[in-house]
């Protein structure tokens, strides 16, 4: 009778394991061909920013927050920009040259409607807290001159007019051209103070 050469127990074949240390020494095998499979490496994101698409995304938050601004305040909000009046025109400008396909891209972002009286709205937004013409008429110049130009910072909402910029005013990062200060607007300044804390809540870390 053949012993086991493990535990000494009854197996079939001289100098072989019994049927249960069979089973354990296979078992050992298959934890050993596991520990020893290499560890696969993980590969690294190599997703950068894309800051045009971080400034699309930050410009879309500071539309939103002046258009629910203004709705607060009682005016009637409608969209107007290029892709809201004309839908799919944006493609169909790419390489496009002239003054109607320039006037297209300037198209302001909102109308604001109240009292009997109409506004252009266009909105910016600087973390720099600055607005200076050259940053309007980077195209040439700007054909809505009624225009306000509603800036979003990080501290603050300021607000200025297309004929004050061509007059040679700006925003700066310490003017006082806040949006309650003008004439325009019969506006609430703790509800825009209200507002500016959404801003600094969404451009504080960007």
């Amino acid at each position: 009778m053949a012993d086991c050469i493990n535990c000494g127990g009854y197996t079939k074949f001289n100098g072989a394991f019994c049927y249960s240390c069979f089973k354990k020494e296979e078992k050992k095998d298959e934890i050993t061909v596991i520990e020893k499979e290499p560890k696969k490496n993980k590969i690294k994101s190599q997703t950068k920013d894309n800051p045009w698409i971080s400034g699309v995304i930050k410009g879309r938050i500071a539309e939103t927050i002046v258009e629910e601004l203004f709705r607060s305040l009682g005016f009637q909000v409608f969209s107007y920009g290029m892709e809201n009046s004309i839908p799919g025109i944006k493609d169909l400008l790419k390489g496009v040259r002239g003054d109607v396909s320039k006037n297209i891209r300037q198209m302001p972002d909102f109308v604001v409607f109240k009292d009997n009286e109409a506004h252009f709205i266009e909105v910016k937004y600087r973390a720099s807290g600055e607005l200076k013409l050259n940053d309007i008429e980077k195209y040439g110049d700007y054909p809505f001159e009624n225009a306000l130009f509603v800036l979003i910072t990080r501290k603050h909402i300021k607000c200025i007019s297309y004929l004050e910029l061509k007059a040679g005013k700006e925003i700066t990062s310490t003017c006082k051209s806040y949006l309650g200060n003008r004439k325009e607007f019969d506006t609430d300044k703790d509800l825009i103070i209200d507002y500016c804390k959404y801003a600094v809540k969404f451009f504080e870390n960007v």
